[in-house]
């Protein structure tokens, strides 16, 4: 098996395969990588390799770190170091997105949830909206509410599960709470189906 190929990208030039980050998360980010030292950073980009897809027009769309590719915007940092997982660039246009959702590398869900066309996905990094349900469900993963899993965007499933049981403005306005609220949320056997569920099955 060969190597990928690393690529450095400016990060204007990146395209995201989804419609939402969680700010509250790309917020965690940023703190991190303004704090950290030169090698920390280095550690922080090695263990965070950002895999894109080559497709039309050579452009390179992001297929995961999303959350890491837009806080080295926000603060500033003009390339990203990717490699390629697939180069589509031989697809026709119209089939691409097609390709990329049907592979499960796209997410075409809007911060209310609710499934779009996959032409609203946007064009820049900079342009994904807030979703707190996101952030909500990936602190809820770090705090043990459920295991990391190789189902794609199952953080994305996970903030859905909480859109429906945790009060908005308790996310925004009160997040240690509304953690505390996902955490029981995440035991209870209605989540059993989720992935990653670390509940306790029925005795």
């Amino acid at each position: 098996m060969r190597d990928p190929t690393v690529n450095e990208v400016e990060l204007l030039e990146l395209r995201p395969t989804q419609m939402t980050v969680g700010l509250h998360e790309v917020a965690a980010k940023r703190r991190e990588w303004r704090e950290a030292r030169a090698g920390k950073r280095l550690k922080i980009l090695g263990g965070h390799a950002v895999p894109t897809v080559l497709g039309p027009k050579g452009r390179y769309y992001v297929v995961d770190h999303h959350h890491l590719a837009r806080a080295l915007l926000d603060e500033g940092e003009k390339t990203l170091q990717v490699y390629i997982l697939s180069d589509l660039r031989a697809v026709e246009k119209a089939a691409f997105w097609t390709v990329l959702d049907n592979s499960g590398w796209c997410h075409a869900y809007d911060h209310r949830g609710r499934r779009c066309e996959l032409s609203d996905i946007p064009k820049s990094l900079a342009d994904m909206k807030d979703d707190p349900y996101r952030s909500l469900a990936g602190q809820l993963r770090r705090s043990g509410g459920f295991a990391k899993t190789d189902k794609p965007f199952s953080e994305f499933i996970w903030a859905d599960f909480l859109r429906r049981r945790v009060e908005q403005d308790m996310v925004e306005t009160d997040f240690a709470g509304a953690l505390v609220k996902a955490l029981e949320c995440a035991k209870a056997q209605d989540a059993r189906y989720l992935p990653g569920w670390c509940g306790v099955e029925p005795g």
